[in-house]
């Protein structure tokens, strides 16, 4: 685990480097990004009690990889090392409180993010665990993640030469295939999944 945290502190620190050079000095509101993707993931989850609605767990467990971009930005300025961080966060995982019911869980969550403008890593693996997203999935979905809009980015999105669809897919469908594919314990797991993408991509593009 404490390493799958390191990769990812590093891949989020490069990811929030190429918006901003500067990113650590700019003050970004992270704690606010985090609440309200929360209120998104409640949407996703369901709420109104006047119809019928079933959790969309896969879309939840995707704003909660979104909550874990911003949290780890948060980790990344304390001034700590990146070993002190990762086993911080390892012991905090182990320290999430039993799971009680999950639209009362998030709100717990969403209001010590409000209160401390902090992350609690303790309270978003209570998250975790109510919703059945183990750490390994968490690691697999966040890398994935960032590593295909580094990827989009260094095939020209911004520009508008990035195509997303790949003979009639999209780029998600395939990263998804790769995921399957690689072996998500090797220590250079995001370095494999950018080099399966390009090769796909440059196969399927130039076919």
């Amino acid at each position: 685990m404490k390493q799958q945290i390191l990769t990812m502190l590093d891949l989020q620190d490069a990811m929030n480097t190429k918006v901003n050079a500067n990113w650590r000095e700019q003050n970004f509101p992270w704690y606010r990004a985090i609440w309200v993707e929360c209120a998104e993931l409640m949407e996703h989850h369901g709420w109104k009690w006047w119809k019928k609605q079933n959790p969309d767990r896969d879309q939840v467990k995707l704003e909660l990889v979104d909550i874990w971009h911003f949290g780890l930005s948060i980790l990344l300025l304390k001034g700590d090392s990146l070993e002190q961080i990762a086993s911080q966060v390892e012991s905090q995982i182990q320290l999430a409180p039993p799971v009680s019911h999950f639209a009362e869980d998030l709100e717990v969550f969403t209001l010590a993010t409000l209160q401390s403008r902090d992350f609690d890593v303790a309270l978003f693996a209570r998250l975790m665990a109510g919703i059945d997203l183990s750490f390994d999935e968490l690691y697999s979905r966040y890398v994935g993640k960032n590593v295909l809009n580094m990827f989009r980015q260094d095939q020209g999105y911004q520009q508008g030469t990035y195509h997303k669809t790949w003979q009639g897919r999209e780029d998600n469908e395939h990263l998804v295939e790769i995921l399957n594919e690689l072996d998500r314990a090797s220590h250079s797991f995001s370095d494999d999944v950018y080099r399966s993408l390009e090769v796909r991509y440059r196969a399927l593009t130039d076919s």
